[in-house]
């Protein structure tokens, strides 16, 4: 016996089953077609929106922190609670040995100051002050040059990076690189042009906006002595600022004699959480579109079970001659069943390219200043999964009808009006 699947008159007659009722048909087509669609797009969209959110966190480390102080709240050892304290560069050097977990460590400074360029004057900016080690917190982009590095903080080089927008308020369309520029009296050469990578998060300013020098030479230019103003850092592979959290205050309040109770008094502000409450959002956001998906999906899988079991109904009489001339049962439940994995399998190929392309013009709408999208699309593994349960699913709405077609008996089939 031929195989059904090459048997072009197999095929010719579940083409023309299905076409005897072309609206029936259609509708219950659409409700696979769209079915499939609302799956795929969730799924593929709930990535995409997932990435619009990371991309908010762009060039900024997830397991990184930051260290501030503040006034004290809790008198201790004779000292009053109120009392003014400071982070130093001990500071930085102590956590850098006493916490072997952190990764990279920078003490940062800041101060305010135009800064010129012969007849111009830019002064909306800041002046800010690190060590290259932070850029292992928050990665600039860089548009022109290079960036500041060890050699220009050991050797005390009056180097600096100017913002993307103090570049072109001062030099246009001129490239700055070699060039100096005057802040509070003091001039500096630059190295190099920068600008965030993204606009969401601005640690101690814009970054468009800032004049940005090695951190030894802005506190000895500025007479800071070892102030820093905050502490950035990074944790090892493995580990998390939160797990530091007691350790490293515990550490800054021996130094300066604040109370250990007196948590307020080290304000600490882990990044890592944050990254930790969008991924928690999403999973509950992925859960949210598998499950609308899913429901969409057994709409369509349902309207295939009534269009068989009406298909059934009606050829009664068909099944039944064929029955009598010696077709066997598995013979009319492989037609039946045929007849679902076609119009489920066409119907869910439709659905997945509709939503392949809309997630892609998502993608084009919604691409970087760079052209990077941030993921709206859809895995070609996730597709065939999409359309595998699809199909299984259509086979096991066919099942009944199926199994109602085969025990039809010819004599009552004969009989049927």
């Amino acid at each position: 016996m031929k195989n059904p699947i090459f048997d072009i008159d197999n095929w010719r007659e579940i083409t023309a089953t299905l076409s005897r009722n072309k609206t029936r048909t259609f509708l219950t087509a659409f409700g696979i077609f769209w079915g499939t669609a609302m799956l795929a797009m969730l799924m593929g969209g709930a990535q995409g929106v997932r990435g619009l959110m990371m991309r908010n966190f762009d060039g900024f480390a997830t397991n990184s922190a930051f260290i501030f102080s503040s006034n004290t709240t809790i008198a201790y050892k004779g000292y009053q609670k109120g009392r003014d304290w400071s982070l130093t560069q001990g500071d930085v050097d102590a956590l850098r040995i006493g916490v072997p977990e952190i990764d990279a460590i920078s003490g940062i400074v800041q101060a305010g100051g135009a800064v010129s360029y012969r007849d111009k004057s830019y002064v909306n900016g800041n002046i800010l002050g690190f060590t290259p080690d932070y850029y292992h917190v928050m990665e600039p982009r860089l548009i022109e040059g290079r960036l500041l590095n060890e050699s220009d903080e050991m050797q005390l080089r009056k180097n600096c990076l100017i913002g993307a927008r103090v570049a072109s308020e001062l030099f246009g369309t001129e490239s700055p690189i070699g060039k100096y520029v005057q802040a509070n009296n003091i001039y500096y050469r630059i190295v190099g042009v920068v600008r965030p990578r993204n606009d969401n998060v601005n640690i101690g300013g814009n970054m468009e906006e800032m004049l940005m020098l090695p951190l030894a030479v802005m506190r000895q230019n500025y007479n800071l002595g070892e102030k820093v103003y905050y502490v950035a850092f990074t944790v090892r592979d493995g580990c998390t600022p939160g797990k530091l959290r007691g350790r490293i205050k515990r550490i800054l309040q021996s130094r300066h004699t604040i109370s250990p109770e007196d948590d307020e008094a080290v304000p600490y502000w882990d990044i890592s959480e944050n990254f930790e409450q969008v991924d928690g959002l999403f999973s509950g956001i992925d859960l949210l579109a598998i499950f609308v998906g899913f429901g969409s999906l057994l709409a369509g899988i349902i309207g295939v079970g009534n269009i068989m079991w009406i298909i059934v109904k009606e050829r009664t009489q068909e099944i039944g001659i064929r029955r009598a001339i010696g077709a066997r049962p598995r013979d009319i439940i492989a037609q039946i069943l045929s007849e679902a994995v076609v119009l489920t399998t066409v119907a869910g190929v439709g659905g997945i390219c509709f939503a392949v392309f809309i997630l892609a013009v998502a993608g084009r709408l919604t691409a970087g200043p760079d052209g990077s999208e941030v993921g709206f699309q859809l895995a070609f593994s996730t597709a065939f999964a999409i359309l595998g349960v699809f199909l299984v699913l259509g086979m096991g709405a066919g099942i009944i009808p199926a199994v109602k077609a085969m025990r039809i008996k010819p004599i009552e089939a004969l009989n049927d009006n």
